[in-house]
Protein backbone atom coordinates (compact mmCIF):
# COMPACT_ATOMS: atom_id res chain seq x y z
CA UNK A 1 0.00 0.00 0.00
CA UNK A 2 1.53 3.60 -1.07
CA UNK A 3 0.79 6.67 0.36
CA UNK A 4 1.44 9.81 -1.15
CA UNK A 5 2.87 12.67 1.29
CA UNK A 6 3.22 16.10 -0.28
CA UNK A 7 4.15 18.64 1.85
CA UNK A 8 7.09 21.07 2.51
CA UNK A 9 7.39 20.84 6.26
CA UNK A 10 9.94 18.16 7.67
CA UNK A 11 8.15 18.67 10.97
CA UNK A 12 4.36 18.18 9.50
CA UNK A 13 6.01 15.12 7.38
CA UNK A 14 7.94 13.62 10.96
CA UNK A 15 3.88 13.63 12.59
CA UNK A 16 1.95 12.54 9.61
CA UNK A 17 5.06 9.82 8.86
CA UNK A 18 4.22 8.92 11.93
CA UNK A 19 0.70 7.76 12.49
CA UNK A 20 0.40 6.46 8.70
CA UNK A 21 3.47 4.31 8.34
CA UNK A 22 2.70 2.99 11.96
CA UNK A 23 -0.68 1.55 9.34
CA UNK A 24 1.54 -0.50 7.12
CA UNK A 25 1.45 2.06 4.20
CA UNK A 26 4.67 2.63 2.36
CA UNK A 27 5.49 6.61 2.04
CA UNK A 28 6.38 8.47 -0.82
CA UNK A 29 7.38 11.81 0.13
CA UNK A 30 7.06 14.87 -2.51
CA UNK A 31 8.08 18.52 -1.90
CA UNK A 32 6.37 19.88 -5.10
CA UNK A 33 3.00 19.12 -6.49
CA UNK A 34 4.17 19.10 -10.36
CA UNK A 35 6.63 16.56 -9.25
CA UNK A 36 3.61 14.71 -7.55
CA UNK A 37 1.35 14.74 -10.74
CA UNK A 38 4.17 13.55 -13.01
CA UNK A 39 4.79 9.96 -11.03
CA UNK A 40 1.27 9.59 -9.87
CA UNK A 41 1.12 6.64 -12.90
CA UNK A 42 3.84 5.21 -11.42
CA UNK A 43 3.31 4.87 -7.99
CA UNK A 44 -0.77 4.17 -8.22
CA UNK A 45 -0.97 4.93 -4.45
CA UNK A 46 -3.80 4.18 -2.31
CA UNK A 47 -3.77 7.53 -0.36
CA UNK A 48 -3.12 10.79 -0.89
CA UNK A 49 -2.21 13.63 1.62
CA UNK A 50 -1.61 17.01 0.73
CA UNK A 51 -0.83 19.84 2.88
CA UNK A 52 -3.09 22.74 1.96
CA UNK A 53 -1.25 25.43 4.45
CA UNK A 54 2.54 24.40 2.17
CA UNK A 55 0.48 24.77 -1.34
CA UNK A 56 -2.44 27.12 -0.74
CA UNK A 57 -2.52 27.75 -4.51
CA UNK A 58 -1.86 24.47 -5.92
CA UNK A 59 -3.70 21.12 -3.44
CA UNK A 60 -7.01 22.12 -5.69
CA UNK A 61 -5.02 21.65 -9.02
CA UNK A 62 -3.64 18.53 -7.67
CA UNK A 63 -6.91 17.44 -6.31
CA UNK A 64 -8.72 17.48 -9.46
CA UNK A 65 -5.74 16.19 -11.58
CA UNK A 66 -6.17 13.20 -9.48
CA UNK A 67 -10.05 12.46 -9.12
CA UNK A 68 -10.27 13.16 -13.09
CA UNK A 69 -8.41 9.53 -13.04
CA UNK A 70 -8.94 7.75 -9.37
CA UNK A 71 -12.02 7.62 -7.46
CA UNK A 72 -12.52 7.35 -3.82
CA UNK A 73 -12.14 3.82 -3.94
CA UNK A 74 -9.29 3.45 -5.75
CA UNK A 75 -7.49 6.62 -4.24
CA UNK A 76 -8.12 8.47 -0.84
CA UNK A 77 -7.53 11.94 -0.44
CA UNK A 78 -6.82 13.90 2.37
CA UNK A 79 -6.25 17.81 2.79
CA UNK A 80 -3.80 18.70 6.01
CA UNK A 81 -4.90 22.58 6.84
CA UNK A 82 -3.85 25.07 9.14
CA UNK A 83 -5.56 27.57 11.68
CA UNK A 84 -7.01 29.21 8.51
CA UNK A 85 -8.89 27.34 6.16
CA UNK A 86 -12.32 29.43 4.68
CA UNK A 87 -15.83 27.97 4.39
CA UNK A 88 -15.66 28.38 1.01
CA UNK A 89 -12.15 26.46 0.63
CA UNK A 90 -13.40 23.56 2.54
CA UNK A 91 -16.72 23.31 0.11
CA UNK A 92 -14.55 23.26 -3.04
CA UNK A 93 -12.49 20.64 -1.55
CA UNK A 94 -15.97 18.45 -0.78
CA UNK A 95 -16.87 19.44 -4.69
CA UNK A 96 -13.81 17.99 -6.18
CA UNK A 97 -13.80 14.96 -4.57
CA UNK A 98 -11.69 15.11 -1.19
CA UNK A 99 -12.03 12.31 1.12
CA UNK A 100 -11.77 14.48 4.29
CA UNK A 101 -9.94 17.60 5.94
CA UNK A 102 -7.72 17.06 8.89
CA UNK A 103 -5.78 20.11 11.58
CA UNK A 104 -1.92 19.61 9.65
CA UNK A 105 -0.71 20.37 13.68
CA UNK A 106 -2.98 16.97 14.98
CA UNK A 107 -2.32 18.12 18.15
CA UNK A 108 -5.87 16.90 18.85
CA UNK A 109 -6.25 13.04 19.47
CA UNK A 110 -9.49 13.37 17.57
CA UNK A 111 -7.57 14.53 14.56
CA UNK A 112 -5.44 11.30 14.89
CA UNK A 113 -8.15 9.31 14.83
CA UNK A 114 -9.91 11.14 12.16
CA UNK A 115 -6.76 11.07 9.66
CA UNK A 116 -6.33 7.30 9.89
CA UNK A 117 -9.88 6.20 9.81
CA UNK A 118 -9.97 8.59 6.62
CA UNK A 119 -7.47 6.11 5.58
CA UNK A 120 -8.39 2.60 6.83
CA UNK A 121 -10.68 1.46 3.59
CA UNK A 122 -7.30 0.22 2.32
CA UNK A 123 -6.12 -1.68 4.92
CA UNK A 124 -6.71 -4.97 4.59
CA UNK A 125 -8.85 -6.39 7.11
CA UNK A 126 -6.22 -8.89 8.39
CA UNK A 127 -3.76 -6.21 8.96
CA UNK A 128 -6.13 -4.23 10.60
CA UNK A 129 -5.31 -5.18 14.16
CA UNK A 130 -1.18 -5.24 13.72
CA UNK A 131 -1.47 -1.53 12.89
CA UNK A 132 -4.16 -0.04 15.53
CA UNK A 133 -3.49 2.70 17.45
CA UNK A 134 -5.35 2.52 21.05
CA UNK A 135 -6.44 5.56 22.78
CA UNK A 136 -6.01 6.13 26.51
CA UNK A 137 -9.41 5.27 28.03
CA UNK A 138 -10.97 4.78 31.53
CA UNK A 139 -10.23 0.59 31.25
CA UNK A 140 -6.51 0.45 30.67
CA UNK A 141 -3.32 1.52 31.84
CA UNK A 142 -1.07 3.51 30.11
CA UNK A 143 1.96 5.64 31.19
CA UNK A 144 5.40 6.90 30.54
CA UNK A 145 8.55 8.24 31.62
CA UNK A 146 11.84 9.17 29.80
CA UNK A 147 14.88 10.65 30.49
CA UNK A 148 16.44 13.22 28.71
CA UNK A 149 19.50 12.24 27.27
CA UNK A 150 21.65 15.17 28.21
CA UNK A 151 20.89 16.67 31.69
CA UNK A 152 19.22 12.61 32.79
CA UNK A 153 16.25 14.66 33.88
CA UNK A 154 12.98 12.42 34.06
CA UNK A 155 10.46 13.68 31.85
CA UNK A 156 6.79 12.50 32.73
CA UNK A 157 3.46 12.91 30.55
CA UNK A 158 -0.03 11.61 29.84
CA UNK A 159 0.12 8.82 27.07
CA UNK A 160 -2.28 9.76 23.94
CA UNK A 161 -2.53 6.81 21.67
CA UNK A 162 -0.22 3.94 21.28
CA UNK A 163 0.63 1.23 18.75
CA UNK A 164 2.89 -1.34 18.52
CA UNK A 165 4.70 0.91 16.19
CA UNK A 166 5.47 3.73 19.21
CA UNK A 167 3.27 6.20 21.51
CA UNK A 168 2.43 9.84 21.35
CA UNK A 169 2.15 11.94 24.81
CA UNK A 170 1.08 15.05 26.55
CA UNK A 171 4.73 16.19 28.24
CA UNK A 172 3.74 17.56 31.87
CA UNK A 173 6.20 20.24 30.83
CA UNK A 174 6.35 20.87 27.31
CA UNK A 175 9.93 23.05 27.61
CA UNK A 176 11.08 19.68 29.45
CA UNK A 177 12.21 18.33 25.87
CA UNK A 178 14.13 21.49 25.27
CA UNK A 179 17.64 20.01 24.33
CA UNK A 180 16.58 16.62 22.63
CA UNK A 181 17.93 16.65 19.13
CA UNK A 182 14.65 15.00 16.89
CA UNK A 183 15.21 11.70 15.93
CA UNK A 184 17.71 11.30 18.97
CA UNK A 185 17.22 7.64 20.42
CA UNK A 186 16.49 8.06 24.41
CA UNK A 187 17.38 4.67 26.01
CA UNK A 188 15.97 5.36 29.24
CA UNK A 189 12.09 4.85 28.69
CA UNK A 190 9.97 3.10 31.19
CA UNK A 191 6.72 2.54 30.08
CA UNK A 192 3.38 0.66 32.14
CA UNK A 193 1.09 -0.90 30.14
CA UNK A 194 -1.50 -2.10 32.46
CA UNK A 195 0.75 -3.83 35.70
CA UNK A 196 3.56 -4.44 33.23
CA UNK A 197 6.70 -2.07 33.68
CA UNK A 198 8.26 -2.25 29.86
CA UNK A 199 11.92 -0.53 28.68
CA UNK A 200 11.95 0.19 25.11
CA UNK A 201 14.34 1.71 23.49
CA UNK A 202 12.83 4.99 21.42
CA UNK A 203 13.18 7.48 19.04
CA UNK A 204 12.40 11.52 19.95
CA UNK A 205 10.63 12.22 16.32
CA UNK A 206 9.11 15.21 17.37
CA UNK A 207 8.85 17.57 20.27
CA UNK A 208 5.59 19.63 20.68
CA UNK A 209 2.25 20.16 22.76
CA UNK A 210 1.99 16.28 21.86
CA UNK A 211 5.03 14.55 21.81
CA UNK A 212 6.26 11.41 19.50
CA UNK A 213 7.98 8.43 20.44
CA UNK A 214 9.00 5.73 17.76
CA UNK A 215 9.86 2.47 19.45
CA UNK A 216 13.24 1.23 18.27
CA UNK A 217 13.49 -2.21 20.00
CA UNK A 218 12.57 -4.02 22.91
CA UNK A 219 14.64 -6.36 25.90
CA UNK A 220 13.58 -9.82 26.01
CA UNK A 221 10.30 -10.41 26.40
CA UNK A 222 8.69 -6.81 26.18
CA UNK A 223 7.16 -6.51 23.11
CA UNK A 224 5.26 -10.07 23.22
CA UNK A 225 4.13 -8.42 26.97
CA UNK A 226 3.30 -5.41 24.75
CA UNK A 227 1.48 -6.83 21.88
CA UNK A 228 -0.62 -9.27 24.71
CA UNK A 229 -1.62 -6.00 26.52
CA UNK A 230 -2.66 -4.18 23.22
CA UNK A 231 -5.00 -7.74 22.23
CA UNK A 232 -6.43 -7.83 25.80
CA UNK A 233 -7.60 -3.81 25.28
CA UNK A 234 -8.83 -4.71 21.81
CA UNK A 235 -11.81 -6.19 23.80
CA UNK A 236 -13.29 -2.87 24.72
CA UNK A 237 -14.59 -0.23 22.46
CA UNK A 238 -11.69 2.03 21.81
CA UNK A 239 -11.80 5.31 19.41
CA UNK A 240 -8.27 4.10 17.33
Amino acid sequence: MKLLLVMGSDDTFDRVSFYTKAMGFDLIRYRYVLKAMDNIDEADPAGLIISAQDFPRHWKVLLQFIRSGRSRRICSIIILKGDYFPLEAASKALYLGVDGLVMESLDDPREIIRLQALLKDAIPVQEQYRVRRYFEEAWNRFGLVISHPVTRRLITGRVISISMAGVSFYPDDTASLKGIPVHTELPGCSLRAGDALLSPVCTLLYPGRVAILEFRSFPSTDRTLLEAYLRGVDAFPTGG
